[in-house]
């Protein structure tokens, strides 16, 4: 891959920014010159990515003038006032506000996912994509498992129980998690601003009324996404998303039913593979601490009845760093996207 590419990075100083950030700064993309952008309240600060320093600049018209790519990393409605500017400029779109997905032509992609399964009937990005979405770390995490369950033999259930964290918000959402900590303990009335609602100490399937985001769309992107994954190659999943009291981290409790028994250490070995490292015997099970930072989706799996006999029905405990794992999918789709395109700048 050439150095000379140009990058740009929308919402630069956001949380999925910042990750996307230090994660191309340690991918093949590390030697492209790079364009930090923001809206106005972020302008002029400092960031880096990789070793290179440089400046938040604000998003004007011409800003994506000779960019190969850019990646939207902040919110939805940054993504929908600027893309078409990138889009008319020549620039491969990298979308991980999926403010873009259901626009004529945007593919949600997953290359780890879409390029082991084969078979699979997914479309592939050509010269007149607009856009591509990164598909949500779950979606990912969720079809990566269950293709390889599938090696075993027919799923005939899977359900997951999504836990997730506070940063799938982004920065006010934590700010607002920590806040009503301290409020709790301190005796004092909570901030509900973003949740409407107690998210400190407590798990919820719901927010308030009120709220910023809505949870109901959260799984609902997963479980379209999930589907756009399989297409129809992999096993239908009942997928529930339940907000956790934690700052980082997914964590994923997926119930298998096969129509076949198999031992557990072949569950195990075809768990086991690119972007899935599986913890056996003693090994502590995955945690929101222990995936911090780690790019692969930590697993731990366990008979549904406590045997060590042959049985049908297992237990997936899968954690994984939600802002690492999308930063890691945005870049593979980047990856992807660069075939597309000649070596070195589009003029």
């Amino acid at each position: 891959m050439p150095d000379n590419y140009r990058i740009a990075i929308v919402g630069a100083a956001s949380l999925r920014g910042k990750e996307l950030s230090e994660s191309l700064g340690e991918s093949p993309f590390s030697g492209a010159e790079f364009l930090l952008m923001d809206d106005e309240g972020q302008i002029g600060q400092l960031d880096s990515v990789g070793d290179e320093v440089t400046f938040i600049q604000r998003i004007e018209p011409s800003s994506f003038e000779r960019i190969d790519f850019v990646f939207f990393a902040g919110s939805p409605e940054v993504t929908l006032k600027h893309w078409q500017n990138a889009h008319r400029a020549g620039a491969s779109i990298i979308d991980l506000s999926a403010a873009l997905e259901g626009q004529p032509g945007v593919l949600v992609r997953a290359p780890w996912v879409q390029g082991e399964a084969s078979s699979a009937s997914s479309e592939s990005p050509d010269l007149q994509t607009p856009a591509v979405v990164p598909a949500h770390p779950v979606a990912v995490a969720l079809a990566l498992l269950l293709m390889r369950m599938q090696e075993l033999g027919t799923v005939n259930t899977a359900s997951a129980t999504v836990l997730e964290p506070a940063s799938e918000y982004g920065r006010a959402a934590l700010d607002e998690l920590h806040q009503q900590t301290v409020s709790l303990l301190s005796f004092q009335s909570l901030p509900k601003d973003i949740y409407d609602t107690q998210v400190a100490f407590n798990a919820i399937p719901a927010f308030g009324e009120s709220a910023k985001f809505n949870l109901g769309s959260s799984e609902g992107r997963i479980r379209r996404q999930y589907d756009l994954l399989a297409g129809g190659q992999l096993p239908e999943a009942a997928i529930q998303v339940v907000h956790a009291p934690v700052f980082h981290g997914h964590s994923l409790s997926l119930a298998v039913k096969l129509n076949e028994a198999v031992i557990l250490e072949h569950a195990e070995a075809a768990l086991s593979g690119e972007h899935v490292d599986v913890l056996m015997g003693d090994s502590d099970p995955p945690t929101n601490l222990s995936t911090a930072g780690q790019p692969d989706v930590l697993v731990r799996i366990r008979t549904q009845d406590g045997t060590e006999t042959e049985t049908d029905g297992f237990w997936i405990w899968a954690g994984f760093d939600n802002l690492k794992l999308h930063s890691l999918n945005a870049i593979a789709c980047a990856v992807e996207l660069k075939r597309l395109r000649p070596q070195g700048k589009v003029q």
